[in-house]
């Protein structure tokens, strides 16, 4: 007689089963089940179903993992130790491919080129910036209500008509006129989609691309700027590159704020998208009301700085928004033909999402 019958299970030696548990103990995840991976299912619903159950079992295993946490912080507080450190989420951000023109505190050769660079003399305040702005030659009724918001962000810009002047006639005309920056809103479809700076005399001139464009009339709840110099705030502008398109934008505004104007002009540059924001600010101090309603006057005025609670800030949005990205930064003024490019972006260059320029 056999010993296995038809469709039995062989049974496995002492061996066999004794190398199985030293895997399980080593290795636990073995255990598991291996997970079927829902792209391989062809079936409609089975794959739905397989897909929601995958993402039900993560949701609980990061629930549990989170009450594992808060359990382990409120014990280590009851004994008095010292919390858990805290696990940093991984984003885009910091986890960034390394580049090696990311500018260092102490880099001499930097200090150095912003001296001798296009834009110290304004940054220096040996004198204040004017800007021409004007239009391209076929614009909409988009892009100068764009460009009158600018006005008001901007102090000393003067807005010109283009008419159908040539650009490089543009800018000899701004530097008889002594003008230190040409900026160009460029249209298309009736929506402003790109913004060329050019800075006076000797350049550099920089093509951004305009979006997510919002005017101040379309803000919920907004202000209206005062003619305050404003404080001007730039982030994340970390490489070479980004260094000297921060400096160039620095250039458009005077050095000299004017901090009771509690105005704000911001650029913040995130995965190379240049987000500019308009606000204006306020400090508020709310006050902690007594618990006891019989409270004394005269008590209640000595006390009063003790009942101020934290301070804050509110802040009112006045507009435009808008964000910007970096096209191309090409040496001296504009010149299509002859001009020597220091940076084009190209497709080629977007080969990883972690991947930054400024």
């Amino acid at each position: 007689m056999r010993e296995l019958k038809m469709g039995g299970k062989r049974k496995r030696d002492e061996g066999e089963s004794a190398a199985a548990e030293e895997e399980r103990e080593v290795n636990p995840s073995s255990n598991k089940k291996s997970q079927v991976l829902p792209s391989t299912i062809k079936n409609k619903d089975k794959r739905a179903a397989v897909h929601s159950k995958i993402k039900h079992e993560k949701k609980l295993a990061k629930r549990k993992k989170q009450k594992d946490r808060e359990a382990k912080e409120k014990k280590a507080m009851d004994l008095g130790e010292e919390l858990p450190p805290r696990p940093v989420p991984h984003t885009i951000e910091n986890q960034r491919v390394p580049d090696e023109t990311i500018c260092r505190p102490d880099d001499e050769e930097l200090f150095a080129g912003n001296d001798a660079d296009e834009f110290s003399g304004i940054l220096k305040r040996e004198f204040t910036p004017k800007i021409l702005i004007t239009t391209c030659r076929y614009n909409s009724t988009r892009g100068p209500a764009f460009i009158s918001e600018l006005l008001t962000v901007i102090p000393n810009a003067h807005y010109f008509k283009r008419g159908t002047y040539d650009l490089k006639k543009i800018v000899k005309y701004a530097n008889k006129k002594e003008f230190t920056s040409i900026m160009v809103v460029h249209t298309n479809r009736r929506e402003p989609d790109a913004l060329l700076i050019i800075g006076l005399p000797d350049g550099p001139t920089a093509h951004f691309k305009l979006s997510s464009l919002v005017l101040r009339k379309d803000i919920k709840n907004h202000g209206n700027p005062t003619r305050h110099m404003p404080e001007l705030v730039m982030t994340n502008f970390t490489t070479r590159l980004g260094h000297r398109v921060g400096r160039m934008i620095q250039s458009l505004f005077p050095q000299d704020p004017n901090f009771r104007g509690r105005r704000v002009v911001t650029f913040h540059n995130q995965r190379d998208f240049i987000f500019f924001r308009h606000h204006r600010y306020i400090f508020d101090q709310k006050e902690i009301k007594p618990l006891d309603g019989k409270s004394k006057k005269k008590e209640a005025k000595e006390e009063k700085e003790k009942k101020l609670g934290k301070v804050f800030t509110r802040l009112q949005e006045c507009g435009p928004r808008f964000t910007l990205k970096l096209v191309s930064l090409q040496h001296g003024t504009f010149d299509t033909k002859g001009g020597e490019f220091e940076w084009v972006h190209k497709p080629e260059m977007d080969t990883s999402r972690r991947r930054f320029f400024l």
